[in-house]
């Protein structure tokens, strides 16, 4: 689901091709780090915001700009991008707006309240839908290794309920939380 989420963002919203330029907001989440490697994969300039502490996991997966969102004034930190994927929602989108090229597009899934406007670019919001067709794509870049997930926790499937908490917020590694089955 995340990683189609991040496919149909980029591919088939922003229609982005190569050489053009991104800012992922939000990027070290799950959906913002595969939007990063299939940005990387399909040659594209990537720009990211982050907390400081994922700045080198960012750049490991080929973010070329990474800013701390956290930072006074961050914004100016910014190149100019042709898109903005919204992964965070909130005051951060307003933010940067202003780093959007003109006749730009953001794309945002985090929130059904109106995106910011500009007259010379374009927001758009969705919701994610995951077809076989989608899947099969990215199930030959998975094979391939052109993506990889973050796993964070593992926790064996008898520790489900504890899975659950921190979903809502205990405290875990980053990343996707998985339940194995076979322990």
């Amino acid at each position: 689901m995340i990683a189609v989420t991040a496919w149909q963002m980029l591919f088939e919203y922003a229609k982005m091709a190569r050489g053009q330029s991104v800012l992922i907001l939000g990027a070290a989440g799950n959906v913002g780090a595969f939007a990063v490697q299939l940005a990387k994969d399909a040659g594209l300039r990537i720009a990211t915001t982050a907390a400081a502490d994922d700045h080198d996991f960012l750049r490991k997966l080929g973010a070329e700009t990474v800013v701390d969102y956290r930072a006074q004034n961050y914004q100016r930190d910014i190149p100019q991008v042709d898109v903005i994927l919204d992964l965070v929602g909130g005051a951060s989108v307003n933010d940067v707006m202003s780093r959007l090229k003109r006749g730009g597009i953001l794309v945002s899934v985090v929130s059904t309240n109106t995106p910011p406007q500009r007259p010379d670019a374009r927001s758009v919001f969705f919701y994610a839908e995951v077809t076989t067709a989608r899947l099969a794509v990215l199930t030959k870049m998975f094979d391939a290794e052109t993506i990889t997930p973050r796993v964070g926790s593992v926790l064996p499937i008898a520790q489900a309920r504890q899975a659950h908490y921190m979903l809502a917020g205990a405290p875990h590694q980053k990343g996707k939380i998985v339940l194995d089955v076979t322990r």
